[in-house]
Protein backbone atom coordinates (compact mmCIF):
# COMPACT_ATOMS: atom_id res chain seq x y z
CA UNK A 1 0.00 0.00 0.00
CA UNK A 2 2.86 2.36 0.80
CA UNK A 3 4.21 2.10 -2.78
CA UNK A 4 0.96 3.62 -4.03
CA UNK A 5 -0.12 6.05 -1.28
CA UNK A 6 3.31 7.64 -0.84
CA UNK A 7 3.67 8.79 -4.48
CA UNK A 8 0.12 10.19 -4.43
CA UNK A 9 0.90 12.29 -1.35
CA UNK A 10 4.27 13.34 -2.79
CA UNK A 11 2.75 14.22 -6.17
CA UNK A 12 5.18 11.94 -8.00
CA UNK A 13 4.51 9.08 -10.41
CA UNK A 14 3.58 5.44 -9.82
CA UNK A 15 6.31 4.07 -12.09
CA UNK A 16 7.78 1.91 -9.27
CA UNK A 17 4.44 0.61 -7.99
CA UNK A 18 3.70 -2.99 -9.10
CA UNK A 19 0.29 -3.46 -10.76
CA UNK A 20 -0.75 -5.80 -7.95
CA UNK A 21 -0.20 -3.02 -5.42
CA UNK A 22 -2.36 -0.65 -7.44
CA UNK A 23 -5.07 -3.31 -7.70
CA UNK A 24 -4.84 -3.87 -3.93
CA UNK A 25 -5.65 -0.23 -3.01
CA UNK A 26 -8.42 -0.22 -5.61
CA UNK A 27 -9.93 -3.39 -4.15
CA UNK A 28 -9.71 -1.92 -0.65
CA UNK A 29 -11.59 1.16 -1.83
CA UNK A 30 -8.81 3.53 -0.71
CA UNK A 31 -8.24 4.78 -4.27
CA UNK A 32 -10.14 5.00 -7.51
CA UNK A 33 -9.34 5.70 -11.14
CA UNK A 34 -10.40 9.22 -12.01
CA UNK A 35 -12.38 9.51 -15.29
CA UNK A 36 -10.05 12.32 -16.38
CA UNK A 37 -7.04 10.10 -15.81
CA UNK A 38 -4.84 8.96 -12.95
CA UNK A 39 -5.25 7.25 -9.60
CA UNK A 40 -6.76 9.38 -6.83
CA UNK A 41 -7.77 8.94 -3.21
CA UNK A 42 -11.30 7.50 -3.25
CA UNK A 43 -13.18 10.25 -1.41
CA UNK A 44 -12.78 13.48 0.62
CA UNK A 45 -12.89 11.62 3.94
CA UNK A 46 -9.95 9.41 2.99
CA UNK A 47 -8.10 12.46 1.62
CA UNK A 48 -8.34 13.96 5.10
CA UNK A 49 -7.80 10.82 7.16
CA UNK A 50 -4.81 9.27 5.36
CA UNK A 51 -2.34 12.15 5.97
CA UNK A 52 -3.51 12.47 9.58
CA UNK A 53 -2.95 8.77 10.22
CA UNK A 54 0.46 8.79 8.54
CA UNK A 55 1.46 11.84 10.58
CA UNK A 56 0.32 10.27 13.87
CA UNK A 57 3.86 9.33 15.01
CA UNK A 58 5.10 12.86 14.32
CA UNK A 59 2.04 14.31 16.08
CA UNK A 60 2.63 12.13 19.13
CA UNK A 61 6.31 13.17 19.13
CA UNK A 62 5.67 16.91 19.01
CA UNK A 63 7.07 18.87 21.93
CA UNK A 64 4.89 21.19 23.96
CA UNK A 65 4.38 24.31 21.87
CA UNK A 66 3.15 27.57 23.33
CA UNK A 67 0.57 29.25 21.03
CA UNK A 68 2.67 32.36 20.47
CA UNK A 69 0.87 32.85 17.12
CA UNK A 70 -2.34 34.04 18.80
CA UNK A 71 -3.17 37.70 19.33
CA UNK A 72 -4.70 38.80 22.66
CA UNK A 73 -8.18 38.65 21.08
CA UNK A 74 -7.64 35.01 20.03
CA UNK A 75 -7.13 35.66 16.32
CA UNK A 76 -4.19 34.30 14.34
CA UNK A 77 -1.07 36.39 13.75
CA UNK A 78 0.46 35.00 10.53
CA UNK A 79 3.83 36.69 11.12
CA UNK A 80 4.16 35.13 14.57
CA UNK A 81 3.02 31.80 13.16
CA UNK A 82 5.91 32.00 10.68
CA UNK A 83 8.36 32.74 13.51
CA UNK A 84 6.96 29.83 15.54
CA UNK A 85 7.26 27.40 12.63
CA UNK A 86 10.84 28.44 11.83
CA UNK A 87 11.86 28.01 15.47
CA UNK A 88 10.08 24.65 15.66
CA UNK A 89 11.63 23.36 12.44
CA UNK A 90 15.15 24.45 13.34
CA UNK A 91 14.98 22.79 16.74
CA UNK A 92 12.81 19.72 16.14
CA UNK A 93 12.64 19.12 12.38
CA UNK A 94 15.54 16.70 12.08
CA UNK A 95 14.52 14.23 14.82
CA UNK A 96 10.84 14.37 13.86
CA UNK A 97 11.64 13.46 10.24
CA UNK A 98 12.97 10.18 11.58
CA UNK A 99 9.66 9.41 13.28
CA UNK A 100 7.79 9.20 9.95
CA UNK A 101 7.93 5.90 8.07
CA UNK A 102 6.86 7.38 4.72
CA UNK A 103 10.24 9.01 4.00
CA UNK A 104 9.28 10.63 0.67
CA UNK A 105 6.65 12.74 2.40
CA UNK A 106 8.19 12.95 5.87
CA UNK A 107 8.73 16.72 5.75
CA UNK A 108 5.18 17.39 4.58
CA UNK A 109 3.72 15.15 7.29
CA UNK A 110 5.77 16.78 10.05
CA UNK A 111 4.69 20.26 8.94
CA UNK A 112 1.06 19.12 8.87
CA UNK A 113 1.46 17.75 12.39
CA UNK A 114 2.67 21.18 13.51
CA UNK A 115 -0.18 22.97 11.73
CA UNK A 116 -2.74 20.60 13.26
CA UNK A 117 -1.47 21.70 16.64
CA UNK A 118 -2.01 25.31 15.53
CA UNK A 119 -5.61 24.85 14.33
CA UNK A 120 -6.65 22.44 17.08
CA UNK A 121 -9.98 23.66 18.38
CA UNK A 122 -9.90 26.95 16.49
CA UNK A 123 -9.60 26.24 12.79
CA UNK A 124 -9.20 23.75 9.97
CA UNK A 125 -6.44 22.48 7.70
CA UNK A 126 -7.45 21.46 4.18
CA UNK A 127 -5.10 19.75 1.69
CA UNK A 128 -4.88 19.11 -2.02
CA UNK A 129 -2.51 16.60 -3.62
CA UNK A 130 -2.42 14.45 -6.74
CA UNK A 131 -0.13 12.24 -8.78
CA UNK A 132 2.25 14.12 -11.07
CA UNK A 133 1.81 17.57 -9.54
CA UNK A 134 5.01 17.33 -7.43
CA UNK A 135 3.43 19.45 -4.74
CA UNK A 136 1.01 19.49 -1.82
CA UNK A 137 -1.25 22.48 -1.15
CA UNK A 138 -2.52 23.38 2.30
CA UNK A 139 -5.20 25.86 3.30
CA UNK A 140 -5.18 26.89 6.95
CA UNK A 141 -8.31 28.62 8.19
CA UNK A 142 -8.45 30.05 11.70
CA UNK A 143 -11.50 31.66 13.29
CA UNK A 144 -11.82 34.40 15.84
CA UNK A 145 -12.91 38.02 15.57
CA UNK A 146 -10.71 38.42 12.47
CA UNK A 147 -10.72 35.08 10.58
CA UNK A 148 -7.48 34.30 8.75
CA UNK A 149 -6.99 32.12 5.66
CA UNK A 150 -3.44 31.11 4.74
CA UNK A 151 -2.53 29.32 1.50
CA UNK A 152 0.64 27.20 1.65
CA UNK A 153 2.39 25.21 -1.05
CA UNK A 154 4.87 22.48 -0.14
CA UNK A 155 7.60 21.42 -2.55
CA UNK A 156 10.52 19.02 -2.10
CA UNK A 157 13.95 19.48 -3.68
CA UNK A 158 15.41 16.03 -4.27
CA UNK A 159 18.75 14.79 -5.62
CA UNK A 160 19.12 15.22 -9.37
CA UNK A 161 16.43 17.90 -9.62
CA UNK A 162 16.65 21.64 -10.24
CA UNK A 163 15.49 24.23 -7.74
CA UNK A 164 11.64 24.02 -7.66
CA UNK A 165 11.26 27.73 -6.85
CA UNK A 166 10.01 28.92 -10.26
CA UNK A 167 7.52 26.08 -10.68
CA UNK A 168 6.40 26.48 -7.09
CA UNK A 169 5.63 30.17 -7.50
CA UNK A 170 3.57 29.53 -10.62
CA UNK A 171 1.65 26.71 -8.94
CA UNK A 172 1.10 28.79 -5.81
CA UNK A 173 -0.32 31.65 -7.91
CA UNK A 174 -2.90 29.25 -9.34
CA UNK A 175 -3.75 27.91 -5.88
CA UNK A 176 -4.11 31.39 -4.37
CA UNK A 177 -6.32 32.41 -7.30
CA UNK A 178 -8.73 29.66 -6.29
CA UNK A 179 -8.66 30.79 -2.66
CA UNK A 180 -9.00 34.48 -3.54
CA UNK A 181 -5.82 35.38 -1.62
CA UNK A 182 -3.15 37.97 -2.39
CA UNK A 183 -0.34 36.38 -0.34
CA UNK A 184 0.82 32.92 0.70
CA UNK A 185 3.71 30.70 1.73
CA UNK A 186 5.92 28.59 -0.51
CA UNK A 187 7.83 25.99 1.52
CA UNK A 188 10.72 24.17 -0.18
CA UNK A 189 12.08 21.24 1.79
CA UNK A 190 15.65 20.53 0.67
CA UNK A 191 16.04 16.75 0.98
CA UNK A 192 19.21 16.52 -1.16
CA UNK A 193 22.15 14.68 0.34
CA UNK A 194 25.07 16.67 1.72
CA UNK A 195 23.10 19.74 2.81
CA UNK A 196 23.87 21.68 6.03
CA UNK A 197 21.89 20.77 9.15
CA UNK A 198 18.26 21.91 9.19
CA UNK A 199 19.00 24.41 11.96
CA UNK A 200 21.47 26.21 9.67
CA UNK A 201 19.70 26.02 6.33
CA UNK A 202 16.16 27.02 7.37
CA UNK A 203 15.39 30.56 6.23
CA UNK A 204 12.44 32.78 5.29
CA UNK A 205 12.54 35.57 2.71
CA UNK A 206 10.05 37.63 0.75
CA UNK A 207 9.72 37.08 -3.02
CA UNK A 208 7.33 38.08 -5.79
CA UNK A 209 5.28 35.54 -7.72
CA UNK A 210 4.80 35.80 -11.51
CA UNK A 211 1.40 37.39 -10.81
CA UNK A 212 2.99 39.98 -8.52
CA UNK A 213 1.90 38.47 -5.20
CA UNK A 214 4.02 38.98 -2.09
CA UNK A 215 5.08 35.43 -1.17
CA UNK A 216 6.90 34.21 1.91
CA UNK A 217 9.54 31.75 0.72
CA UNK A 218 10.59 29.24 3.36
CA UNK A 219 13.60 27.05 2.62
CA UNK A 220 13.73 24.28 5.17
Amino acid sequence: MRRVIEPILAGTSLRDAPPDDVRFVLDLGLCRLDPSGGLVIANPIYREVLPRVLASNATASLPQISPTWLKPDGSLDADKLLDAFLAFWRQHGQPLLGSVHYHEVAAQLVMMAFLHRVVNGGGTLEREYAIGTRRMDLCLRYGGPQPVTLGIELKVWRDGESDPLAAGLEQLDAYLDGLGLLTGWLVIFDRRRGQPPIARRTTATGVRSPAGRAITLIRA
